[in-house]
């Protein structure tokens, strides 16, 4: 294991998009003990200056597997298949009208004379799509190592993962 290893090499996991949370989150512990600069006082500032880059490797990588949509991303680009969503924005024209509706329902709930129960309903049923948007990545990544179609689904995750903040923010705002 070398810092240019893969977070799943450098986290000893398979690479895959199913993660156990709790392992994942053990494993990272146990890793950011073992690289602690303090552990390394004794011998000199060299070692310190290395164990600190393998601590900030640790954290990158903690970051990237820990987060679905960014696990699923990095997944398609170690297979070939990188995201390119800042020039990429092809969406299937079903997800397109969804949406449509969604910012709809959002301009129509800040409108409500009740828009906090508006929000909250919108606000779960985001959260639902999103749930169900894992489950297909588990399933086109792991299962079916279908690469172009995790892509895409990685790209639709991003925009509800961008509405949901944006209705968590206008929830704040009532």
């Amino acid at each position: 294991m070398n810092l240019q290893s893969d977070d799943f090499e450098l986290f000893g996991l398979p690479r895959r998009f199913a993660q156990d949370a709790a392992q994942l989150h053990e494993r990272w512990q146990d890793l950011q003990r073992q690289a602690h600069p303090d552990r390394f006082a004794s011998q000199g500032a060299a070692a310190q200056r290395v164990a600190m880059q393998w601590s900030v490797r640790i954290n990158e990588a903690w970051q990237r597997l820990k987060d679905p949509l960014r696990r699923a991303a990095y997944l398609c680009e170690l297979h070939g298949t990188p995201v390119r969503a800042e020039d990429n924005t092809a969406m299937p024209a079903q997800f397109l009208l969804q949406q449509m509706q969604w910012r709809e329902a959002l301009d129509e709930a800040l409108d409500a004379a009740d828009g906090t129960a508006a929000l909250d309903e919108l606000h779960d049923e985001v959260q639902r799509a999103r749930r169900e948007a894992i489950g297909r990545l588990e399933q086109l990544i792991d299962q079916q190592q279908d690469w172009p179609a995790a892509v895409a689904e990685v790209r639709a995750l991003m925009f509800i993962a961008r509405f949901a903040r944006d209705i968590e923010q206008r929830q704040g705002l009532l």
